[in-house]
């Protein structure tokens, strides 16, 4: 008698069990505002999002703070994502705000097929979730319109090793980070900026800027201090995060990346 063996697969990364916890321990701590406003200030510096109207398409989104953002300065924006718990927030959201967003329970394989395109395509902490990043960049390809632009943000490897070092994490470190348990809200995957600069130029984006996210609020001593200094500390960050050696210190990296027409 032979025994039947299942191989399991890697599979892109669902939150609809802990949406709740994203909202109270990612989006309403200071490493959520930080960010948002670090995103903010790069998008801005953007001609397209300067003109009165604009789509923009927001690929798993969640719970849609920056598209709810961008809704408010006046442009037509569809969020997208894997989880409909997460839809649910966003679109809650836009009803407590009076925004109209277009919410799209899709993955990115399902925008792909569907042929959906923008001038504006945002993919803020998706890649790290996903089984498979560098097919991903080539499929954000796809939904670029010809002279447009990519909003991509990933988990950046290098800081993780430099703030598990930092933290005297030394045997983790060692191990090449390798956990002996997960945290749902924390990324297993963290991406090397180095392979993901490559797999975005393989694909055809020209990379405008590059941006350090969370360059220093994640290695202060005093941990209080990213409350009770949060203005000093964005300024900082604002003033630094585009310069080395600090951008390539950022807990994420943010790039804008541009589609030749």
């Amino acid at each position: 008698m032979t025994r039947k063996t299942t191989v399991k697969t890697k599979s892109d990364r669902n939150f609809d069990s802990i949406a709740g916890k994203f909202q109270q321990n990612i989006y309403n701590t200071t490493k959520g505002r930080l960010r948002q406003l670090v995103l903010q200030r790069d998008l801005l510096e953007l001609p397209v999002l300067n003109q009165a109207t604009t789509r923009v398409l927001d690929v798993g989104g969640g719970q849609g703070q920056l598209a709810l953002w961008l809704a408010a300065q006046g442009h037509q924006v569809t969020l997208t994502d894997l989880s409909a718990e997460m839809l649910a927030l966003a679109q809650q959201a836009a009803t407590a705000q009076q925004l109209s967003l277009q919410i799209r329970h899709l993955s990115l394989q399902q925008l792909t097929e569907q042929a959906f395109t923008a001038p504006v395509v945002l993919c803020h902490a998706v890649l790290e979730w996903l089984a498979d990043p560098q097919q991903a960049i080539d499929q954000l390809w796809q939904l670029v319109e010809p002279g447009g632009v990519l909003s991509l943000m990933f988990y950046n490897i290098d800081a993780k090793r430099f703030s598990n070092i930092v933290y005297g994490n030394f045997n983790y470190v060692l191990r090449d980070l390798a956990y002996k348990k997960k945290v749902s809200l924390s990324p297993q995957n963290p991406l090397d900026p180095r392979a993901v600069s490559q797999w975005c130029q393989d694909a055809g984006f020209v990379q405008l800027s590059k941006t350090g996210v969370r360059c220093f609020h994640d290695y202060l001593r005093d941990r209080s201090e990213q409350e009770s200094e949060f203005d000093k500390l964005l300024e900082v960050e604002l003033r630094y995060n585009r310069t080395e050696p600090y951008a390539s210190l950022g807990r994420y990296q943010h790039l804008l990346l541009h589609k030749p027409a």
